[in-house]
């Protein structure tokens, strides 16, 4: 039998159509011919997440994911610069959550069929009822799980001879530190320059994360647990707590560190801790969660087997702002802080594939998904769901189940204070912290004195406070730290 044209043209259509139904059955939902673009910082850390993330998720939607990426001290300005003149050029951004206040105008809300699921629910609550919310609105997804966490070297902490000359020089137990004052003679007794090995190493250089550091030790005595609220500013009139007693003993300690640190720790960015620790030529730190993981790894780690965790050191004093005296504890009052506290996403309201958009941040960061992502080394994702502790199976991957037990205890204690110290979180985040590194930088220079250097740093978020409307900040200020609008 003769084909003619026609016919073949009709079977052509038919081949046509019957390819077009199984492909949309095979995209469940079907996003094909939608590309979005997704604004994250540099690789390796998060990028790389998202990238392995978008595979799945091309794959089961058939739409396309075009990672857009940017050094992380350019993303606040790219962003926002982007949102106001609503140019439509991201689809998803991804970013810290106290850029939250300034983003928030220009965000779409979250679909309400996220909320309220499994998956949902599985969320821990700090992130999910603190973070991913402003006035109000769920305008995020938490993606990655940051606070600051105790490091040390297993080895070194159980060997029977450095207990027992640790004793004889200090009067207790050698132990991961309970306070701030502990972990300063530990980190002098292991200072071993000549043998290579430091008690400590933190970031200090500026634009390198530095303020983030210096917070954690200020948690531990400003953050008071009957005074909610009151580490940064007094809640009632948003003056600036940052030159009390309890900050200035915070930077006297964060300034003391760089006695038992590695030569050049003035340059250190927050990168360096995570391969100084893992290199093995310091007794202990804190950083985030990436560090555990990472130093863990045998292809990238000189200490693999050997990674200790524990909560942040604390303090038996902390700094009451309303009496402006030291209240005694009886046990150490800690404040395990959120520093950062995790990468979120977003969708710009302005963007065309909004749907699609949450469905793709839906797939990022669903348990499955982002189970994998925290056991991925280079990942720079940490836990932050229930089932991401619960299932430590998959952690075995690289830790040993000690290390695993360690790391994830450590973590879930720390989340789940009472007293968790959570980050800065108004309009203006990026100028505050500016004006802060400019005097820590000084002080960690011997130009002025703690005291001096806070003085400033206070005046300046003063005027900063003025600047964008003391009304407007103050009310800011009290819903990112779980408190009521009104003034007491």
């Amino acid at each position: 039998m003769k084909t003619t044209p026609s016919v073949l043209i009709r079977a052509g259509l038919l081949g046509l159509a019957l390819g077009a139904t199984m492909a949309s059955a095979q995209c469940d939902p079907d996003y094909s011919g939608v590309t979005l673009d997704v604004g994250t910082r540099t690789r390796p850390f998060i990028a790389s997440a998202i990238a392995l993330a978008a595979k799945g998720w091309e794959k089961q939607t058939c739409g396309k994911v075009n990672i857009l990426e940017f050094p992380v001290d350019q993303l606040y300005q790219t962003y926002l610069g982007a949102l106001v003149a609503g140019e439509g050029k991201f689809d998803v951004i991804t970013y810290g959550p106290f850029y939250t206040p300034d983003f928030a105008p220009y965000l779409s809300d979250m679909p309400a069929s996220m909320r309220g699921t499994e998956s949902w629910n599985d969320i821990l609550p700090v992130y999910r009822d603190r973070l991913m919310v402003w006035n109000g609105r769920y305008l995020s997804q938490t993606i990655d799980g940051d606070q600051h966490i105790l490091y040390y070297r297993q080895d070194l902490f159980a060997n029977p001879q450095e207990q027992q000359r640790f004793k004889e020089q200090y009067g207790y137990d050698l132990a991961p530190p309970a306070t701030w004052e502990q972990y300063y003679q530990i980190a002098e007794f292991f200072n071993r320059p000549t043998a290579n090995l430091w008690g400590t190493a933190e970031a200090y250089r500026r634009g390198g994360e530095q303020f983030w550091y210096f917070f954690t030790h200020a948690a531990a005595y400003t953050h008071h647990p009957a005074l909610p609220g009151s580490m940064f500013f007094d809640p009632d009139t948003m003056d600036a707590q940052i030159n009390n007693p309890g900050w200035v003993r915070a930077l006297e300690d964060y300034i003391n560190g760089l006695n038992v640190a590695p030569p050049g720790a003035l340059g250190f960015t927050s990168a360096d801790i995570h391969n100084i620790f893992a290199g093995g030529s310091v007794a202990m730190n804190f950083d985030w969660g990436d560090t555990g993981v990472n130093a863990a790894d045998p292809k990238t780690s000189l200490i693999p087997g050997k990674v200790g965790t524990a909560p942040l050191p604390g303090s038996k004093q902390v700094w009451n702002y309303k009496t402006r005296q030291w209240d005694a504890f009886p046990e150490v009052s800690r404040a395990p802080f959120l520093a950062f506290g995790g990468w979120q996403a977003a969708v710009p309201a302005n963007s065309d594939h909004s749907e699609a958009a949450w469905n793709f941040i839906a797939w990022l960061s669903s348990p499955d998904v982002s189970g994998e992502a925290v056991v991925t080394p280079q990942a720079g994702i940490n836990p932050y769901r229930d089932s991401h502790f619960r299932n430590r199976e998959r952690w075995l991957k690289l830790f040993t189940p000690e290390e695993a037990r360690l790391y994830l205890d450590a973590q879930l204690e720390s989340l789940n204070s009472p007293n968790a110290a959570l980050d800065l979180r108004i309009p203006g985040h990026f100028a505050y912290t500016q004006a802060l590194e400019v005097q820590l930088t000084r002080a960690l220079n011997f130009e002025i004195s703690p005291q001096e250097a806070l003085n400033n740093v206070a005046k300046a978020w003063n005027a900063l406070t003025d600047r964008f409307g003391r009304d407007r900040q103050r009310a800011a200020y009290r819903a990112s730290m779980g408190l009521d609008s009104e003034v007491k």
